[in-house]
């Protein structure tokens, strides 16, 4: 009986329905209908209910889910304990948001390939709450994101560095009062369906600052991309490994009252890669050690 079976009867649990999880194992829809109907022929009982359209777990075969996860969590894990090291061989899917792709996502990984050239890395990019999604639903093994809203018994969180909110502006930019920068530069807002978007509105507001909106950006490096080209001034994270745009840019420091983004990897409680998760953590912790550096002014 072959382990991709479990894992495509666990995509199905997860995503409920055959056509989600053949996105979520790389295979065709007619794929999964035959590696069900293989399951059920060598257990010989049946495991779905297809009296409707689209096949649903019957008691059965909601019964086998958390079989089927032991089962691959062993198959992930056979040579730990043998070894005492993961066998970072196969392959990590990683998520990651956007700020992150750019700098600490590329160094952490050429780290991680140069110790363990075997291991293959695919990088899923996302904003907080659709990468929170995916590692719920196991679609990635792991995320780097910022802190959800809430972390319930199911998931892992383990935070890595705080990035202190900054204002942001282009170099020609000569003024160093926050306040009169506010009142005299256009404001680029980060869209409010991410995290850094929330909290950078929730600052403002609390601040009772009001600024000139002049546009809405979907992502930081873009909007980092109309700072360096003067066209306003934006109140973002102070990335703790930034690409060479950001570098660039004046950050300028908001005062004691100032908040956070907190940075951290999620996974499942129950992720078989958890012995490589850590071995991803050290690298990250290593990366951003060595990018770390006063604030700028």
């Amino acid at each position: 009986m072959s382990i991709s079976l479990f894992r495509t009867l666990i995509a199905i649990s997860e995503t409920g329905s055959f056509s989600a999880a053949a996105n979520q194992v790389f295979v065709t829809h007619a794929a999964v209908g035959q590696q069900m109907k293989r399951l059920e022929d060598q257990l010989g009982v049946a495991l779905f209910d297809r009296s409707e359209k689209s096949p649903r777990l019957n008691q059965l075969g909601k019964a086998l889910v958390p079989k089927a996860r032991e089962v691959v969590a062993a198959y992930d894990t056979i040579l730990d304990d043998l070894t005492g090291d993961p066998a970072l061989i196969g392959e990590l899917i990683l998520g990651a948001v956007p700020s992150t792709i750019r700098g600490l996502i590329p160094q952490v990984i050429k780290r991680l390939i140069t110790a363990y050239p075997d291991l293959r890395v695919r990088v899923t990019p996302g904003l907080t709450p659709d990468l929170q999604d995916e590692v719920e639903r196991g679609s990635v093994d792991a995320a780097v994101l910022s802190k959800p809203a809430r972390v319930g018994r199911h998931l892992n969180w383990v935070p890595f560095v705080e990035e202190r909110l900054v204002l942001l502006a282009a170099p020609e930019v000569e003024e160093s009062d926050p306040a009169r920068i506010f009142a005299t530069m256009p404001y680029i807002r980060h869209t409010n369906k991410s995290s850094v978007g929330i909290l950078a509105d929730d600052w403002l507001a609390a601040q009772k600052i009001e600024v000139n909106d002049m546009m809405e950006m979907g992502s930081l490096e873009n909007l980092a991309t109309m700072v360096a080209h003067n066209l306003g001034v934006s109140v973002v994270p102070d990335i703790c490994v930034p690409d060479p745009v950001f570098e660039a840019l004046r950050k300028i420091p908001l005062g004691p009252a100032a908040a956070s983004r907190e940075l951290g990897v999620l996974t499942r409680a129950d992720c078989s890669k958890m012995r490589l998760v850590e071995r991803l953590l050290d690298e990250i912790r290593t990366v951003v050690a060595a990018h770390a550096q006063p604030e700028n002014v």
